[in-house]
């Protein structure tokens, strides 16, 4: 007979549970250091495609590969328990055929064993939810402001301002709610349209740069902290500045080691008492 184990981290369907009862929690980890810190604290760790920007320093998100973030994602999964981790699908990896998401899609899932994937798109890609969720991989839509359209989109900029725009942007999240999707991000939105939005769906909402009632909300977790220089977003809010800690901290161990401070005997192997 087969043994069954109890399951702590929590679920994709947990998540959609959560929908007008808690909020959602969330932020981004691309390493075991960091993931391993965040997870006590979070409902859900987006393995995000801001990784080639934050991880990486590259100009956007458009270079990363999927291997290179299910190689991330594995590193995530493995330091954590708790949280709901979902990997961002990067930019060319699902858009070409349903048949070229569901075979990265699912390589990202099994190299990494994340819970479900992200990907971005409006209504046109609302097929490939459909596809994907009915061969068994969850996924978290992403519409507004999206990284990947950068060039389309002339920039990163703030998405829902016209009436035309936050209607398109409504359909895009209506369309994938129908399409099987257990939740969207909103990025960048006006906060009125995300506020409606969140009432119009039975999904959960994750802003991010949306609205307070969003149903949960995501940031980059080195934009909280003090890791991204000296620009962050205006959606996001710095918590404390680790930066400024790791600088002091470095700044000591180099001054003891040109001082001769560090390392001491006792740092040292086979030393005689």
């Amino acid at each position: 007979m087969s043994v069954h184990t109890d399951v702590k981290r929590i679920s994709v369907p947990q998540l959609m549970a959560y929908k007008g009862q808690k909020k959602i929690v969330s932020l981004t980890a691309y390493n075991a250091p960091i993931a391993r810190l965040l997870d006590e604290h979070l409902d859900m760790i987006l393995v995000g495609d801001s990784t080639a920007m934050v991880g990486y320093a590259l100009p956007n998100t458009l270079t990363i590969t999927a291997e290179q973030m299910a190689f991330h994602a594995a590193a995530v999964v493995r330091c954590t328990q708790r949280a709901c981790v979902i990997v961002d699908m990067p930019f060319g990896s699902y858009q070409e055929s349903l048949e070229q998401a569901f075979r990265n899609c699912a390589m990202a899932m099994a190299t990494s064993g994340c819970d479900g994937i992200k990907m971005e798109g409006g209504a046109a890609l609302a097929p490939t939810t459909r596809f994907l969720v009915e061969r068994g991989i969850p996924v978290l839509a992403h519409v507004g402001l999206m990284p990947q359209y950068v060039n389309t989109m002339g920039g990163f900029k703030a998405q829902g301002m016209t009436q035309e725009s936050a209607d398109r942007i409504l359909n895009d999240a209506l369309a994938h709610e129908q399409a099987g999707a257990f939740g969207v991000v909103l990025e960048g939105v006006a906060e009125g349209l995300a506020r409606h939005i969140t009432e119009k769906l039975s999904i959960p909402t994750i802003g991010i740069g949306g609205s307070p009632d969003c149903d949960g909300q995501v940031l980059v977790t080195e934009d909280i902290l003090g890791l991204s220089g000296a620009r962050i977003p205006k959606f996001a809010k710095q918590f404390a500045d680790v930066g400024a800690l790791i600088n002091q901290a470095v700044g000591q161990y180099a001054g003891d080691v040109r001082s001769g401070a560090f390392p001491t005997l006792d740092n040292c192997f086979g030393v005689k008492k």
